[in-house]
């Protein structure tokens, strides 16, 4: 079964419309975890437009304090900033994103060819702070084998194209299909052991749209999902929008 991570960026973001402490992020982080979540996702960009440096800080003492099972995973661009971020607060899983600050949202994945030396000294930084690591990476059967080159200990795919209703989602669940046969097959790093990449997956993911992608990789590790699922909290009321998702994981 696949785990649900919690994406508070837009609670956050609804938040700093107004000078008011509500939503309060981390409120809304406690009735997740205690609906079952298992754990929390955050992308503190550099002009705070959505989570906030200090919402790292009450986030992560939350979770070891109240829920020290329940992982925090922080996204975001490797500039030296982020980096230090993460050395402070050390978070069970970092994602790294390719984003430009200016971006509303990640929208593609890293080119790994490309940035592979950067992102494997990063990558050991990270992990020798004792972080997992995680690419977010486009669904190209390609990547897998440059993210175990890198050192990486999972890969989040881009599932955007996948949960566009307007594009082919036979095609982008093949590729995403194939992306994580992909993994399966890419060894990690002799000094890390282990038979291959684990797989996470985010973006655009729904109620309507998880079963299918959770049957084609049931072996998925992590969903992190924050728009869709602070859309239906206000059907459904937060913590039972999160036991929704956590059902449509159940494979």
């Amino acid at each position: 079964m696949a785990k649900l991570s919690v994406n508070l960026n837009a609670v956050a973001q609804l938040r700093n419309r107004r000078n008011l402490p509500w939503p309060s992020v981390p409120e809304m982080a406690r009735l997740s975890l205690g609906a079952g979540a298992g754990g929390i996702t955050v992308h503190p960009r550099p002009d705070e437009r959505h989570i906030r440096r200090t919402d790292v800080f009450e986030l992560n003492d939350l979770l070891r304090d109240e829920w020290p099972d329940r992982e925090l995973n922080i996204e975001g661009y490797p500039t030296e900033a982020f980096l230090k971020l993460c050395e402070v607060v050390r978070p069970d899983q970092v994602t790294l994103v390719p984003d430009d600050p200016d971006q509303a949202t990640s929208d593609h994945g890293w080119d790994l060819a490309t940035h592979a030396a950067m992102l494997a000294e990063i990558t050991e930084r990270l992990q020798n702070g004792a972080m997992r690591v995680s690419l977010f990476i486009d669904a190209d059967p390609a990547m897998p084998a440059l993210a175990a080159e890198i050192g990486a200990d999972r890969v989040e795919l881009y599932t955007g194209p996948y949960g566009d209703p307007r594009g082919d989602t036979a095609a982008e669940l093949a590729r995403l299909r194939a992306t994580a046969e992909a993994c399966r097959k890419a060894g990690l790093r002799a000094a890390r052991g282990g038979a291959g990449l684990g797989v996470n997956a985010g973006h655009d993911l729904t109620l309507d749209n998880l079963p299918a992608l959770l049957a084609a990789i049931p072996d998925l590790d992590e969903c992190s999902i924050g728009h869709a699922l602070t859309a239906d909290a206000l059907k459904f009321g937060f913590a039972e929008t999160v036991r929704k998702y956590i059902q449509a994981l159940t494979v």
